[in-house]
Protein backbone atom coordinates (compact mmCIF):
# COMPACT_ATOMS: atom_id res chain seq x y z
CA UNK A 1 0.00 0.00 0.00
CA UNK A 2 1.22 3.49 -0.85
CA UNK A 3 0.12 6.53 1.14
CA UNK A 4 1.14 10.05 2.26
CA UNK A 5 2.33 11.76 -0.97
CA UNK A 6 4.72 14.71 -1.22
CA UNK A 7 6.16 16.31 -4.34
CA UNK A 8 8.84 18.94 -5.10
CA UNK A 9 10.75 20.19 -8.14
CA UNK A 10 14.56 20.20 -7.98
CA UNK A 11 16.59 23.14 -9.29
CA UNK A 12 17.39 21.20 -12.50
CA UNK A 13 13.68 20.61 -13.11
CA UNK A 14 13.53 17.01 -11.90
CA UNK A 15 10.27 16.20 -10.15
CA UNK A 16 10.55 14.09 -7.00
CA UNK A 17 7.41 12.26 -5.83
CA UNK A 18 7.70 10.77 -2.34
CA UNK A 19 5.33 8.63 -0.32
CA UNK A 20 5.20 5.90 2.29
CA UNK A 21 5.48 2.29 1.15
CA UNK A 22 3.44 0.23 3.61
CA UNK A 23 2.80 -3.46 4.16
CA UNK A 24 -0.68 -2.67 5.51
CA UNK A 25 -3.11 0.19 5.96
CA UNK A 26 -1.91 0.86 9.50
CA UNK A 27 0.03 4.05 10.29
CA UNK A 28 2.70 2.10 12.16
CA UNK A 29 4.92 -0.92 11.61
CA UNK A 30 7.06 -1.71 8.57
CA UNK A 31 6.81 1.55 6.57
CA UNK A 32 9.51 2.78 4.17
CA UNK A 33 10.06 6.10 2.42
CA UNK A 34 9.94 5.58 -1.34
CA UNK A 35 10.57 7.83 -4.33
CA UNK A 36 9.91 8.17 -8.04
CA UNK A 37 11.48 10.89 -10.20
CA UNK A 38 10.62 12.47 -13.53
CA UNK A 39 12.98 14.37 -15.82
CA UNK A 40 10.32 15.27 -18.42
CA UNK A 41 7.91 17.35 -16.35
CA UNK A 42 5.86 14.39 -15.18
CA UNK A 43 5.28 12.64 -18.50
CA UNK A 44 7.24 9.53 -17.47
CA UNK A 45 8.59 8.35 -14.13
CA UNK A 46 11.46 6.25 -12.83
CA UNK A 47 10.99 2.92 -11.15
CA UNK A 48 10.20 2.94 -7.45
CA UNK A 49 13.19 3.39 -5.14
CA UNK A 50 13.32 2.82 -1.38
CA UNK A 51 15.30 5.72 0.10
CA UNK A 52 14.82 5.03 3.81
CA UNK A 53 13.96 1.79 5.60
CA UNK A 54 14.42 0.43 9.12
CA UNK A 55 12.97 -3.06 9.39
CA UNK A 56 9.69 -3.16 11.29
CA UNK A 57 9.96 0.52 12.21
CA UNK A 58 8.14 3.40 10.55
CA UNK A 59 10.03 5.89 8.38
CA UNK A 60 7.27 8.27 7.37
CA UNK A 61 5.73 11.71 7.03
CA UNK A 62 7.96 13.00 4.21
CA UNK A 63 8.26 16.80 4.21
CA UNK A 64 10.74 17.62 1.40
CA UNK A 65 12.07 21.04 0.43
CA UNK A 66 14.55 22.27 -2.19
CA UNK A 67 17.39 24.25 -0.62
CA UNK A 68 17.98 26.88 -3.30
CA UNK A 69 21.52 27.95 -2.32
CA UNK A 70 23.05 24.47 -2.56
CA UNK A 71 20.45 22.86 -4.79
CA UNK A 72 20.12 20.00 -2.31
CA UNK A 73 16.87 18.16 -1.75
CA UNK A 74 16.35 18.22 2.03
CA UNK A 75 13.95 15.62 3.41
CA UNK A 76 12.80 15.75 7.05
CA UNK A 77 10.84 12.71 8.23
CA UNK A 78 9.88 10.94 11.44
CA UNK A 79 10.80 7.53 12.88
CA UNK A 80 7.93 5.76 14.69
CA UNK A 81 6.39 9.21 15.28
CA UNK A 82 8.94 9.61 18.07
CA UNK A 83 12.19 10.82 16.52
CA UNK A 84 12.95 13.29 13.75
CA UNK A 85 15.57 12.77 11.04
CA UNK A 86 16.79 14.54 7.92
CA UNK A 87 18.34 13.04 4.79
CA UNK A 88 19.51 15.03 1.78
CA UNK A 89 20.40 14.52 -1.86
CA UNK A 90 22.95 16.59 -3.78
CA UNK A 91 22.17 14.95 -7.12
CA UNK A 92 18.43 15.55 -7.49
CA UNK A 93 17.34 12.35 -5.80
CA UNK A 94 19.75 9.83 -7.29
CA UNK A 95 21.59 9.21 -4.01
CA UNK A 96 20.89 10.14 -0.41
CA UNK A 97 22.94 10.89 2.69
CA UNK A 98 22.89 8.91 5.90
CA UNK A 99 20.13 10.04 8.29
CA UNK A 100 20.90 12.96 10.60
CA UNK A 101 18.88 12.79 13.81
CA UNK A 102 17.58 16.22 14.87
CA UNK A 103 15.14 15.13 17.59
CA UNK A 104 16.94 16.95 20.41
CA UNK A 105 16.93 20.17 18.37
CA UNK A 106 13.20 20.23 17.59
CA UNK A 107 11.32 18.16 20.18
CA UNK A 108 10.60 19.57 23.63
CA UNK A 109 11.01 17.39 26.72
CA UNK A 110 7.28 17.04 27.41
CA UNK A 111 6.32 16.29 23.82
CA UNK A 112 5.41 12.73 22.91
CA UNK A 113 3.91 11.85 19.51
CA UNK A 114 5.52 13.80 16.65
CA UNK A 115 5.06 14.17 12.90
CA UNK A 116 6.62 16.27 10.16
CA UNK A 117 4.36 17.53 7.35
CA UNK A 118 3.36 15.57 5.50
CA UNK A 119 3.70 17.36 2.17
CA UNK A 120 6.29 19.80 0.88
CA UNK A 121 8.07 22.25 3.16
CA UNK A 122 9.15 25.76 2.11
CA UNK A 123 12.19 28.02 1.88
CA UNK A 124 11.57 31.68 2.61
CA UNK A 125 12.31 34.21 -0.12
CA UNK A 126 11.81 37.48 1.73
CA UNK A 127 12.69 39.38 4.94
CA UNK A 128 16.03 39.22 6.75
CA UNK A 129 15.48 35.48 7.14
CA UNK A 130 15.59 34.77 3.42
CA UNK A 131 16.55 31.13 2.75
CA UNK A 132 15.14 29.89 6.09
CA UNK A 133 13.69 26.40 5.69
CA UNK A 134 10.31 26.00 7.41
CA UNK A 135 8.65 22.63 8.04
CA UNK A 136 5.05 22.30 9.25
CA UNK A 137 4.74 19.70 12.03
CA UNK A 138 2.52 18.60 14.89
CA UNK A 139 2.90 16.95 18.28
CA UNK A 140 1.14 15.82 21.42
CA UNK A 141 2.11 16.70 24.99
CA UNK A 142 2.75 13.97 27.53
CA UNK A 143 -0.45 13.27 29.44
CA UNK A 144 -2.71 14.87 26.82
CA UNK A 145 -3.98 13.22 23.67
CA UNK A 146 -4.86 16.33 21.67
CA UNK A 147 -2.57 17.31 18.83
CA UNK A 148 -1.03 20.76 18.36
CA UNK A 149 0.43 22.18 15.14
CA UNK A 150 3.87 23.77 15.16
CA UNK A 151 6.82 24.51 12.84
CA UNK A 152 10.55 23.84 12.86
CA UNK A 153 13.16 25.80 10.91
CA UNK A 154 16.75 25.85 9.73
CA UNK A 155 18.91 28.86 8.86
CA UNK A 156 21.95 26.91 7.64
CA UNK A 157 20.64 24.98 4.64
CA UNK A 158 19.12 22.20 6.74
CA UNK A 159 22.18 21.13 8.72
CA UNK A 160 20.96 22.31 12.12
CA UNK A 161 17.39 22.95 13.21
CA UNK A 162 15.35 24.83 15.80
CA UNK A 163 11.81 24.59 17.08
CA UNK A 164 9.54 27.43 16.05
CA UNK A 165 6.23 28.38 17.59
CA UNK A 166 3.15 26.26 18.21
CA UNK A 167 -0.32 27.29 17.13
CA UNK A 168 -2.25 28.58 20.17
CA UNK A 169 -5.03 26.00 19.82
CA UNK A 170 -5.46 22.28 20.34
CA UNK A 171 -7.08 19.66 18.10
CA UNK A 172 -5.04 20.81 15.11
CA UNK A 173 -2.45 18.43 13.72
CA UNK A 174 -1.22 17.87 10.15
CA UNK A 175 -0.64 21.31 8.69
CA UNK A 176 0.79 23.08 5.67
CA UNK A 177 2.63 26.40 5.49
CA UNK A 178 3.10 29.14 2.88
CA UNK A 179 4.94 32.47 2.77
CA UNK A 180 2.86 35.51 1.87
CA UNK A 181 4.12 38.40 -0.25
CA UNK A 182 4.64 40.63 2.79
CA UNK A 183 6.77 38.02 4.56
CA UNK A 184 4.12 36.69 6.93
CA UNK A 185 3.61 32.94 7.18
CA UNK A 186 0.22 31.27 6.81
CA UNK A 187 -0.33 27.95 8.61
CA UNK A 188 -3.36 25.99 7.41
CA UNK A 189 -4.31 23.14 9.77
CA UNK A 190 -6.30 19.94 9.79
CA UNK A 191 -8.93 20.43 12.46
CA UNK A 192 -10.46 17.89 14.84
CA UNK A 193 -12.52 20.60 16.55
CA UNK A 194 -15.90 19.85 15.02
CA UNK A 195 -17.48 23.08 16.24
CA UNK A 196 -17.26 23.80 12.53
CA UNK A 197 -16.22 21.26 9.86
CA UNK A 198 -13.67 23.69 8.48
CA UNK A 199 -9.90 24.13 8.36
CA UNK A 200 -8.23 26.33 10.95
CA UNK A 201 -5.62 28.93 10.04
CA UNK A 202 -3.14 31.15 11.85
CA UNK A 203 -0.58 33.79 10.81
CA UNK A 204 2.96 34.53 11.96
CA UNK A 205 4.57 37.96 11.62
CA UNK A 206 7.95 36.80 12.95
CA UNK A 207 8.80 34.03 10.47
CA UNK A 208 7.29 31.23 12.54
CA UNK A 209 8.50 32.02 16.06
CA UNK A 210 4.99 32.87 17.28
CA UNK A 211 1.49 32.47 15.86
CA UNK A 212 -1.65 34.56 16.16
CA UNK A 213 -5.00 33.26 17.42
CA UNK A 214 -6.36 30.36 15.38
CA UNK A 215 -9.54 31.00 13.40
CA UNK A 216 -11.80 28.87 11.25
CA UNK A 217 -11.53 29.37 7.50
CA UNK A 218 -15.17 29.97 6.61
CA UNK A 219 -14.86 28.49 3.11
CA UNK A 220 -12.44 25.56 3.37
CA UNK A 221 -14.53 22.65 4.63
CA UNK A 222 -12.96 19.30 5.51
CA UNK A 223 -13.77 15.84 6.93
CA UNK A 224 -10.63 15.94 9.19
CA UNK A 225 -7.90 15.17 6.66
CA UNK A 226 -4.52 16.43 5.50
CA UNK A 227 -4.48 19.25 2.95
CA UNK A 228 -1.79 20.97 0.86
CA UNK A 229 -1.19 24.70 0.47
CA UNK A 230 0.80 26.30 -2.35
CA UNK A 231 1.68 29.93 -3.07
CA UNK A 232 1.37 30.08 -6.85
CA UNK A 233 4.51 31.89 -8.08
CA UNK A 234 3.23 32.13 -11.67
CA UNK A 235 0.81 34.76 -10.39
CA UNK A 236 2.07 36.18 -7.13
CA UNK A 237 -1.22 36.80 -5.34
CA UNK A 238 -2.79 33.40 -5.99
CA UNK A 239 -2.89 30.75 -3.28
CA UNK A 240 -3.95 27.16 -3.94
CA UNK A 241 -5.30 24.71 -1.39
CA UNK A 242 -6.08 21.04 -2.07
CA UNK A 243 -8.11 18.68 0.13
CA UNK A 244 -11.20 16.45 0.12
CA UNK A 245 -13.73 19.27 0.22
CA UNK A 246 -16.50 17.45 2.03
CA UNK A 247 -17.78 17.87 5.57
CA UNK A 248 -18.37 14.20 6.36
CA UNK A 249 -16.20 11.94 4.24
CA UNK A 250 -12.86 11.76 2.46
CA UNK A 251 -14.08 12.40 -1.08
CA UNK A 252 -14.45 15.22 -3.64
CA UNK A 253 -10.77 16.14 -3.80
CA UNK A 254 -10.68 19.77 -4.92
CA UNK A 255 -8.29 22.67 -5.40
CA UNK A 256 -9.55 25.97 -4.01
CA UNK A 257 -8.06 29.16 -5.47
CA UNK A 258 -7.63 32.50 -3.71
CA UNK A 259 -6.66 35.75 -5.45
CA UNK A 260 -5.76 37.48 -2.17
CA UNK A 261 -3.37 35.00 -0.54
CA UNK A 262 -5.98 33.01 1.31
CA UNK A 263 -8.10 35.76 2.86
CA UNK A 264 -10.97 34.59 0.65
CA UNK A 265 -11.42 31.72 -1.80
CA UNK A 266 -13.08 32.61 -5.08
CA UNK A 267 -12.92 29.40 -7.10
CA UNK A 268 -12.81 25.63 -6.72
CA UNK A 269 -11.69 22.96 -9.21
CA UNK A 270 -12.91 19.40 -8.62
CA UNK A 271 -10.14 16.88 -9.36
CA UNK A 272 -11.72 13.62 -8.22
CA UNK A 273 -15.28 13.27 -6.96
CA UNK A 274 -14.85 9.80 -5.48
CA UNK A 275 -13.04 8.59 -2.34
CA UNK A 276 -9.84 10.66 -1.91
CA UNK A 277 -7.61 11.86 0.90
CA UNK A 278 -4.03 13.17 1.21
CA UNK A 279 -2.41 15.34 -1.47
CA UNK A 280 0.46 17.62 -2.40
CA UNK A 281 1.08 20.08 -5.24
CA UNK A 282 4.04 21.47 -7.15
CA UNK A 283 4.26 24.23 -9.76
CA UNK A 284 5.80 23.41 -13.14
CA UNK A 285 7.85 25.82 -15.26
CA UNK A 286 4.91 26.56 -17.56
CA UNK A 287 2.61 27.48 -14.66
CA UNK A 288 0.72 24.19 -14.65
CA UNK A 289 0.20 22.51 -11.29
CA UNK A 290 0.97 18.86 -10.73
CA UNK A 291 -1.16 17.34 -7.98
CA UNK A 292 -0.24 14.04 -6.33
CA UNK A 293 -3.10 12.52 -4.33
CA UNK A 294 -4.59 9.42 -2.75
CA UNK A 295 -7.77 8.06 -4.32
CA UNK A 296 -9.65 4.91 -5.21
CA UNK A 297 -12.90 3.52 -6.56
CA UNK A 298 -14.24 2.26 -3.25
CA UNK A 299 -12.00 3.83 -0.60
CA UNK A 300 -9.50 6.69 -0.57
CA UNK A 301 -6.38 4.51 -0.37
CA UNK A 302 -6.54 2.59 -3.63
CA UNK A 303 -3.32 4.21 -4.88
CA UNK A 304 -1.57 7.49 -5.56
CA UNK A 305 -2.72 9.40 -8.60
CA UNK A 306 -1.18 12.22 -10.60
CA UNK A 307 -3.17 14.99 -12.24
CA UNK A 308 -2.20 18.18 -14.06
CA UNK A 309 -4.12 21.44 -13.66
CA UNK A 310 -3.43 23.89 -16.48
CA UNK A 311 -2.31 27.43 -15.77
CA UNK A 312 -5.28 28.64 -17.80
CA UNK A 313 -7.71 26.81 -15.52
CA UNK A 314 -6.10 28.39 -12.48
CA UNK A 315 -5.88 31.99 -13.66
CA UNK A 316 -8.94 32.47 -15.88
Amino acid sequence: MYRIPAVVKAKNGTLLAFCEGRQSLFDHGNIDLVLKTSTDDGQTWSSLKVIQSDGMNTCGNPAPVIEEKSGDVVLPYTWNNEKVFVIRSSDNGLTWSSPLEITAMVKQANWQWYATGPGHSIQLGQTTFKNRLVVACNHTVTGAGEHISHVIYSDDCGHSWSCGGSAPCVKTDECTVAELNDGRLLLNMRNADRTLPNRKVTLSTDVGLTWQACVFDSVLIEPVCEGSLLHYKHSGNLMLFCNPANRRGRKQLSVSISNNEGRNWQKKILLFKGPSAYSDMVEQNNGNILCLYEAGSFWPYGGIWLQTISAVSITK
